[in-house]
């Protein structure tokens, strides 16, 4: 960068909205990439900036008193403006409305992540809890602590780590998931379906096709008529971007809500970037529009974010997804993207210790899960990014390495 471009750089404002894990890699890689200018972070959570990962299970058990990020926003040059909610946005005029009066930028990130969806009748009754804040999981420890009868309404990704630390906890754990399976929504049946058994197995009871009629303080109504008892209720039915602050911004959303970004992330409105949870962009990978609620996206997306501000080229943002959970003393990781027509390959059973699945199409690797299998995980990943062709033949045999399997 010339002196001149750093001189006519230090005048702008970059303004990020959302102090999570997307808002600070926002804020780090702009400085890494050099930015001189202003960059203010507004948070709507008074905490100093933490991570979300350790919140259900270290913060729950109290192992952790929380999980603030590492980072020095002072000597970074990144200013805080925490506990404030911003209300709306005017791209015309390059300012944002909040509570606390205007705040004008040259370029505008939004980050505002996704909030838990609640269940319909819930509003209000004591005893019902939602797990995707530091407050949320500071409530919801003596919950543990005092080791109460719980009911979990969801047995998705955030229900299992929920029930998880419950029942290492000592609580009575009943966990009530709509569907006829855990993840449902997530997975195919036949690999959903086998991890049912992990529940029993850690003491928790799973119950499926079952449907919450009401919940009132201490119990919970299903709509066959069954009554479970109910110190506290966690729901985690799943979440919708946050995005109903930008109602009449002219900022395109799709159809789940989300900001629609295009391959550089940039969003309808001009000098206005959208990345983490709140944002779906265009895969050339997977030929469709992906919206990925995870951790790594949250981490990848602002580099390339901070690249465009500062007038660097780079490539179209396409990852490989990647997350992981920690449930029932399973590490479980997932990467890639599958669809339904994708050839489905078992490495290993599904009653053994450690497996993996993997989703071919067109004879390269699409995605694949890992359960204890970290190599399988580290080696797929690799594979999926170079869409190397791979041999179906080999591929079963989980002694055969995932990069030796190809064709």
């Amino acid at each position: 960068m010339s002196d001149e471009q750093k001189r006519v750089e230090s005048g702008r404002r970059v303004v990020i909205v959302g102090a999570g894990m997307a808002g600070v890699q926002s804020a780090v890689a702009l400085r890494e990439r050099g930015f001189t200018g202003t960059v203010t972070l507004i948070g709507a959570e008074p905490h100093q900036p933490y991570d979300r990962p350790p919140l259900s299970k270290a913060v729950l058990l109290g192992k952790a008193e929380g999980s603030a990020f590492d980072i020095d926003f002072d000597a970074l040059g990144v200013e805080l403006r925490l506990g404030v909610d911003v209300t709306g946005v005017r791209p015309a005029d390059h300012e944002l409305d909040t509570e606390a009066g205007p705040v004008a930028y040259d370029s505008l990130v939004l980050a505002t992540g996704a909030e838990p969806i609640r269940l319909p009748g819930s509003e209000g009754v004591p005893g019902v809890h939602l797990l995707r804040t530091l407050d949320d999981a500071e409530r919801l420890r003596p919950v543990l602590a005092e080791q109460h009868d719980v009911v979990v309404v969801g047995a998705g990704w955030i229900g299992a780590e929920f029930a998880t630390a419950a029942r290492e906890a000592g609580c009575s754990v009943t966990v009530v998931e709509a569907a006829d399976r855990p993840l449902a929504g997530v997975l195919p049946a036949e690999v959903a379906a086998p991890m049912a058994a992990w529940y029993a197995d850690a003491g928790a009871e799973l119950r499926t096709h079952a449907r919450v009629e009401r919940v009132e303080p201490g119990a919970v109504f299903l709509d066959d008529g069954t009554r479970l008892p109910a110190g506290a209720v966690v729901v985690g039915i799943g979440a919708r971007p946050t995005t109903a602050w930008l109602a009449g911004s002219g900022i395109a959303l799709g159809a789940h809500h989300e900001v629609l970004a295009d391959e550089r992330l940039r969003t309808s409105a001009p000098d206005v970037y959208a990345v983490g949870d709140c944002a779906s962009f265009p895969s050339r990978r997977y030929g469709e529009r992906l919206l990925v609620h995870h951790w790594d996206n949250a981490v990848q997306g602002p580099r390339t974010v901070a690249a465009d501000i500062v007038g660097e080229s780079s490539a179209a943002y396409d990852p490989v997804p990647y997350f992981w959970s920690e449930q029932f003393g399973r590490f479980v990781q997932y990467a890639g993207h599958h669809a339904p027509g994708d050839e489905l390959i078992w490495r290993g059973a599904p009653e053994d210790p450690a497996w993996s699945v993997c989703w071919l199409w067109d004879g390269a690797l699409t995605a694949l899960l890992a359960v204890g299998r970290p190599r399988d995980l580290a080696q797929g990943r690799k594979l999926i990014e170079s869409a190397t062709p791979m041999n179906p033949a080999l591929m079963p045999d989980p002694s055969v390495p995932l990069k030796k399997a190809t064709a």
